[in-house]
């Protein structure tokens, strides 16, 4: 009885490794194309590789992807890839587009596991809530970045202020990374 568990132990383990191996490449090749498609939503035209151009920035201890957008050698933008834990759902995860001069081009949820109906509504682009940031320069004395709710300037999505600001958390944490892209030239290349 042990050698027969035993043997149906090590084929499902050798048959889940196949697998794993067999899907490993086609799950990345899907997230890259998931990410390449976020960051040309969110900065404006370019004709580099942004990808390929990839390097992190820490700031206040989180670190954040950050890819260079650039059109005839001048940056036309960053898209920087941020997250918060703070959501009703967990983690969120976004492509925030920053224009040189620091204001928001837009921004394109990665990830995120918030309540379908409710806090999901932080992946409709063309919402009032998503569209609100655009355009928006986050060093801008004018407003202060937070829902309506906490003294802000930001309209909150309707029964999802936990999710709201969490959203607002990452577009914090981009910025931050942003401001450390900007205080040095730019950042290391990995």
């Amino acid at each position: 009885m042990v050698l027969v568990l035993f043997a149906v132990c090590l084929v499902s383990a050798a048959l889940l490794g196949g697998l794993y191996a067999l899907t490993k490449e086609p799950i990345e090749a899907a997230q890259m194309a998931k990410i390449n498609a976020a960051i040309g939503g969110v900065v404006p035209e370019f004709d580099n590789a942004p990808s390929s151009e990839l390097f992190e920035v820490e700031a206040n201890g989180k670190k954040s992807k950050v890819y260079p957008a650039k059109k005839g050698g001048e940056v036309v933008g960053y898209a920087i890839e941020a997250s918060s834990s703070a959501g009703f759902g967990g983690n969120i995860t976004l492509m925030v587009g920053f224009a040189p001069d620091g204001s928001i081009v837009n921004t394109s949820v990665i990830s995120h596991a918030e309540t379908p109906g409710l806090g999901a509504k932080i992946t409709d682009s063309g919402s009032h809530f998503v569209t609100q940031f655009q355009g928006t320069n986050p060093g801008d004395p004018n407003f202060k970045f937070a829902v309506k709710k906490d003294g802000g300037s930001f309209d909150a999505i309707t029964a999802s202020t936990i999710t709201s600001r969490a959203y607002i958390d990452v577009l914090n944490n981009a910025y931050n990374a942003f401001l450390n892209i900007n205080k040095s030239g730019e950042a290391q290349q990995n």
